[in-house]
């Protein structure tokens, strides 16, 4: 799914208020960080994950994150990560149209 500016604009707005249920640490990416953010996306939409690791390599964790999980990357300011997967099943984030 592809986000207008106008949806990432929402996103960002409802994003703010939220902490990071995901913590990827100094340890990288391990399957039980994978099942983490699948979990949370399913049952949030929207998340924060914090990765702690240097800019190079957080690159590439989110990457790879991004490419596992389908989601779309709403922002990253530093180590913090914004992503939004919607739930076909049951959406709880209401998004405007394009």
């Amino acid at each position: 799914m592809s986000l207008s500016t106008n949806q990432t604009k929402t996103l960002r707005g409802l994003a703010h208020a939220l902490k990071p249920v995901v913590m990827v640490g100094q340890n990288g990416l391990k399957d039980t960080i994978f099942e983490e953010i699948e979990t949370a996306l399913g049952f949030h939409e929207l998340i924060k994950v914090k990765i702690a690791a240097e800019r190079d390599e957080r690159e590439e964790i989110i990457k790879e994150i991004l490419n596992i999980s389908k989601a779309d990357k709403v922002q990253q300011i530093g180590q913090v990560l914004v992503l939004f997967r919607r739930n076909p099943e049951n959406p709880k984030i209401v998004l405007p149209s394009k």
